[in-house]
């Protein structure tokens, strides 16, 4: 239970004395006190009233460690993307911070994919990955850098550095959504979603260039989805011809044949 140490920091946050927390939960300050340094333990009662002050429920408070969050995530979670809502725990992120108490944009080339499939969950790992700033992106929000190779989602070239936005809520990606996808057995991969998370428990994954055959993903393997934010590269993107669409329907109508026919098989 982190109820203690989760208190201390929420209060910190938003720079309040233990007198003023005490004073808004109408305990006296000693009894407040005790709840941060685990001495005592509030009543249903007082719990309660805390997770009214705080705007949390009483199951975040007690079961997430926000001492282990980023501060983009303690973000997601105060403005209301409860860690519960959708049944499961919050994907917690190893992430790091600059002298100014700012999170980094971690950089991953393509050597350091392999281990960052190992030890994408492990800070230490994290800690000695290269790390810069965008002075134009969200300092509410976490972003991550990825070099990508191959052709597959070309124009953007071979080579490109992509950065990408930590996506804690998976269902709130859309159809046609460009994301960086970590699973286990397949690594990191940079593909054009569909989201049938809803209805399949799974995401439809397809490259910009038609060359490429989609396929799907089970939400289970996935470990981490970062949204698409931007590119560089040294390369100027060559024009390609838009079958996209197509190619994409097509290979809807495909799964959709399969679908019925194993349906078929069995009746």
């Amino acid at each position: 239970m982190y109820l203690p140490n989760n208190l201390k920091v929420l209060r910190k946050r938003r720079n309040r004395t233990q007198g003023q927390v005490a004073e808004a939960i109408n305990v006296p300050r000693p009894t407040y006190s005790g709840y941060e340094n685990n001495v005592s333990y509030p009543s249903l009662e007082i719990l309660v009233r805390i997770s009214n002050y705080f705007n949390l429920s009483i199951d975040v408070l007690l079961k997430i460690d926000f001492s282990n969050l980023s501060e983009s995530q303690i973000n997601l979670i105060e403005d209301g993307n409860d860690a519960f809502i959708k049944g499961s725990n919050i994907r917690i992120l190893a992430s790091t911070i600059d002298k100014n108490n700012e999170e980094n944009i971690e950089f991953v080339s393509v050597k350091a994919k392999a281990g960052y499939t190992r030890g994408f969950a492990d800070p230490e790992f994290i800690k000695v990955l290269p790390t810069f700033q965008l002075p134009f992106l969200s300092k509410s929000k976490k972003y991550r850098t990825f070099q990508i190779n191959g052709e597959s989602m070309l124009p953007i070239p071979d080579g490109a550095y992509v950065t990408g936005e930590f996506i804690q809520n998976w269902f709130s990606l859309k159809d046609g959504d460009a994301c960086i996808i970590l699973t286990l057995d397949d690594g990191i991969v940079f593909k054009c979603i569909e989201n049938k998370l809803k209805t399949q428990k799974k995401l439809g994954v397809y490259s910009l260039n038609s060359d490429f055959e989609p396929y799907s993903i089970d939400a289970a393997d996935i470990k981490e989805i970062w949204k698409f934010v931007n590119y560089i590269s040294p390369e100027m993107p060559q024009p390609q011809s838009n079958e996209i669409r197509l190619h994409k329907d097509v290979a809807n109508l495909k799964e959709n044949m399969e679908r019925i026919m194993k349906k078929l098989e069995i009746g």
